[in-house]
């Protein structure tokens, strides 16, 4: 199964991504849920967060914890990948099910190991030591560039391994753990962190067993160098500010790629 949340206000960008993950599943024989309305409304406490006010105002939640609502299916589907609703799959892709050894838990993309250019690398290498260089009481197998963290925009579960280390959790429950306390609220240097902060020190601290995928099935658009795009599965449109019209203007911006906007 591939579950995707699209909450919030519409877009073209959003729809016309969600559409290519739906032909996909169609190719595949892949169950495809989107999720429209919250269900989890993670919210920070006010009171201790460092978060502004601003930052859940307008939804009064934070949606990007929404995703976490997949693992209530891990006892429906043998495997799930959680795709964020700006990424965008060829139609050329394979099947991603297929390139997740079912002897390990949990997969996904290190962000350096990206083909990436030069000005994206010096903003992993930025963000790594901002966002985990004071989480030292896990390995980051630091690099030249940064620490390895995974871009948990697009990640591949095996729901039988992966479950134990829920502790038989709901989602809501999961989020709720005290550990998490400090992502969620946004304290400290914690204050701009998503989910990508919370699951990455979550999966290194576990030790649960995983791959770092390969690039192409989460390829951030501009920080991939132009000529390596083409060879992208999946294309992350993670920035609208280097989007045609912030991503609304889909057929330009399917022309950039060299992909159909029908």
């Amino acid at each position: 199964m591939i579950y995707q949340v699209y909450v919030g206000r519409p877009s073209a960008l959003y729809d016309h991504c969600v559409s290519t993950v739906a032909d996909y599943c169609r190719r595949h024989g892949i169950t495809h849920i989107v999720q429209r309305e919250p269900i989890l409304k993670i919210c920070p406490d006010m009171v201790r967060s460092g978060r502004s006010a601003e930052a859940v105002s307008r939804l009064g939640y934070l949606p990007i914890f929404e995703k976490e609502n997949a693992f209530a299916y891990l006892d429906q589907y043998d495997q799930i990948a959680i795709v964020d609703s700006d990424i965008l799959i060829r139609s050329t892709a394979p099947n991603i099910f297929d390139h997740l050894p079912t002897t390990l838990a949990f997969g996904a993309v290190a962000e350096r190991d990206l083909p990436c250019t030069a000005k994206h690398a010096s903003k992993i290498t930025k963000y790594s030591h901002a966002a985990f260089g004071q989480l030292n009481d896990v390995d980051w197998c630091w690099g030249d560039r940064g620490a390895e963290f995974y871009n948990m925009g697009m990640m591949v579960i095996n729901s039988a391994l992966f479950a134990p280390y829920l502790e038989g959790q709901t989602p809501a429950e999961f989020l709720a753990r005290p550990e998490f306390r400090d992502f969620i609220d946004g304290m400290g240097y914690f204050r701009w962190s998503t989910d990508q902060m919370l699951l990455n020190w979550w999966v290194k601290k576990t030790l649960m067993p995983r791959k770092n995928l390969d690039w192409r099935w989460n390829a951030l658009y501009k920080a991939v160098t132009d000529d390596q795009l083409p060879d992208a599965h999946f294309v992350h449109f993670f920035l609208k500010d280097l989007l045609p019209a912030r991503g609304e203007n889909v057929d330009q911006l399917m022309q950039l790629i060299g992909e159909s906007a029908s």
